[in-house]
């Protein structure tokens, strides 16, 4: 039998899937009775994955009315970017992660497997496959070189990037070449220790992220 909080989690999963792929799209409103209807399930679990994605920035909640999913705006998400460059560069400069043994095992071998696999999705430009692989890069990495409070941060704030970006890059003709890719080269910078390298590529990717938002916007 799920546990309520299990599907919880699920129910909260699947809408934000919706979202960030755009099919829940932005000031998109809705009730816990409609989502309930939709997954056929109570709305007990749907009130509580909804009020979860709010916590999260995603949604509003608009009393007596039911949810609205967010509408971000090009400054929110130039705050954003800019937020999680200082937090990601505060880690590469101060952390001891970066001062002892290179990472090794499974955890680095993981972060190189997400890393190839979203390298391969942005130079093919298949959105779809590159946001679940980025968000599961930087999170691994985050939790690599960092903590989980920062890792958690982070993932709310690159969620929300995306919200904001994805119906401004599926509006393209073709995304092939435009999107930042050098995960790999990222992961070699955390492997042998180089801070300096890692924070460089993180503004270089920092940088490509405003840079496309404005050719967009």
């Amino acid at each position: 039998m799920i546990q309520r909080s299990t599907l919880r989690a699920q129910i909260a999963d699947a809408l934000r899937d919706e979202v960030l792929a755009g099919r829940l799209p932005a000031g998109e409103g809705f009730t816990v009775k409609e989502i309930a209807e939709q997954y056929g399930v109570s709305a007990t679990p749907v009130r509580e994955a909804l009020v979860d994605l709010a916590a999260q920035g995603l949604l509003d909640v608009e009393q007596h009315r039911g949810f609205r999913v967010h509408v971000f705006t090009p400054d929110d998400y130039r705050a954003m970017v800019e937020a999680r460059g200082l937090v990601i560069e505060g880690v590469f400069r101060r952390s001891a992660a970066l001062a002892g043994p290179a990472p090794g095992g499974e955890r680095l071998t993981s972060v190189r497997r997400r890393a190839e696999a979203a390298e391969r999705a942005a130079l093919a430009g298949d959105l779809d496959v590159l946001i679940g692989y980025d968000l599961r890069f930087w999170r691994e990495l985050g939790d690599l070189v960092g903590n989980s409070y920062i890792s958690d941060f982070l993932d709310r704030l690159r969620v929300q990037c995306w919200v904001f970006a994805v119906p401004h890059l599926r509006e393209q003709p073709g995304l092939r070449g435009s999107l930042w890719a050098d995960y790999r080269e990222l992961v070699d910078a955390v492997e042998r220790r180089d801070g300096a390298a890692a924070e460089c590529m993180v503004t270089a990717s920092n940088e490509h992220s405003l840079a496309l938002v404005e050719k967009l916007g």
